[in-house]
């Protein structure tokens, strides 16, 4: 209200200074015009959110129609990769099925582990809930975001739980993710006759791993250290913006500080099962990928098991990039130009790949419809908000 009052009272004294008689209709005039401006400025930054909404989306339908109704008919026959996908056993079938279940049952004890008091049931409806939005709409990952905290918050579980949850899981599953093509890249090299340019890459890939790993440890190591990470890392992105014209960032040394206050106690307890967990959950999609392609007739003699980690691998870091939910179509494209490169017929690489995206991207979408609406009816779970049972290794606000 003071702000309010501000410009009438200001309106006044240059009314008695200059003695112009301005009436005080007016003044009122004016003042609504000054309010006016936050809400047009509000009401435009709202259109321009729903436009690159709109614009997100359509990049994503185009990309998906380009590669299911071009790119695909052109790379391969259709009729030959129904073909593929039918000379299948029954036996191959469910062993692609079974590895897939499993791989959806990993990530819910990632969640568990950085989750004190999670229980696997409340992880799996989480993990469903969440990959089904996440598959589905533009920028769906930062909505599934919102639907975890929602669960979490109905459940009794605190909103700084929830965030070091969320932090921990998604900082090792970037390590992950920055792992594993650097270990695809070291095996194929000891496999022999590695290439300069594969070698190389290894190695860079290998050092700018290990280099992220020491400086999360000094992170973690003290608060002096997280502050002085949160600095360094500061200039590099102010340098960077300077030269791209951008105002400057502030404040990354508070953000580390408290990202290292919040997290060090869990990750000191549990980090070697965090690890573990992550690992046996990317391991688990990657042997979805591997079985699908040996159950359609792609030999380890057209692609290896370690080309197709590789090709995996490098077709993941792509989703770092939303382009689309999922990364619908990009994947796609990825996986069957780099296993067709590696040597597999195409038509065998092309069904094996949508027979492993049916699986691990489309199943999903209606399991995780199921555990939302599994979530809004049950009521047997829920407790008051940050009411559920306090842990020493997570800091709680009350």
């Amino acid at each position: 209200m003071t702000n309010e009052r501000t410009p009438s009272a200001a309106v006044s004294a240059d009314e008695r200074s200059a003695g112009n008689g301005r009436s005080t209709a007016e003044t009122s005039s004016g003042v609504d015009t000054q309010r006016a401006g936050p809400d047009s400025a509000h009401e435009g930054s709202r259109l321009f959110r729903r436009a690159r909404r709109l614009l997100s989306s359509a990049i994503s339908v185009a990309i998906v129609v380009g590669v299911f109704w071009f790119f695909l008919p052109q790379f391969t026959s259709i009729s030959e990769v129904w073909a593929s996908l039918r000379a299948m056993t029954w036996l191959e079938l469910a062993a692609v099925v079974l590895a897939t279940l499993w791989n959806l049952a990993t990530y819910w004890f990632v969640m568990v582990t950085t989750m004190p008091g999670l229980t696997l049931r409340q992880a799996a409806v989480v993990s469903q809930s969440g990959t089904a939005v996440s598959n589905t709409l533009p920028a769906g990952s930062a909505v599934g975001i919102g639907l975890s905290y929602a669960m979490y918050s109905s459940w009794g579980f605190s909103r700084s739980r929830a965030s070091v949850s969320l932090l921990v899981s998604g900082v090792w599953n970037n390590f992950a993710k920055l792992g594993m093509p650097v270990l695809a890249l070291v095996i194929l090299a000891l496999q022999g006759q590695p290439g300069a340019g594969r070698l190389a890459a290894a190695l860079a890939g290998l050092a700018g791993l290990v280099g992220s790993v020491v400086v999360f440890a000094l992170l973690l190591h003290s608060e002096e250290a997280a502050r002085r990470i949160g600095l360094g890392a500061a200039a590099v992105a102010n340098a960077l913006r300077r030269v791209v014209r951008r105002p400057p960032v502030s404040g990354w040394e508070r953000a580390t500080v408290k990202f290292r206050d919040r997290t060090v106690l869990l990750l000191r307890a549990r980090w070697v099962w965090i690890t573990l967990t992550t690992l046996v959950s990317h391991v688990s999609l990657y042997v979805v990928l591997l079985i699908a392609l040996r159950a359609v007739g792609v030999s380890d003699d057209e692609a290896g098991w370690a080309e197709v980690l590789a090709v995996f691998s490098f077709a993941r870091l792509l989703t770092a990039i939303p382009f689309t939910p999922g990364g619908l179509g990009v994947v796609e494209v990825a996986l069957i130009t780099g296993l067709s490169a590696a040597g597999g017929a195409r038509a065998d690489v092309a069904a094996a790949v949508l027979l492993f995206r049916a699986l691990t991207y489309v199943l999903p979408i209606p399991l995780g419809v199921a555990t939302y609406l599994f979530w809004r009816r049950n009521q047997s779970w829920r407790r008051p908000p940050n009411s559920a049972p306090r842990t020493p290794l997570v800091p709680e606000q009350s």
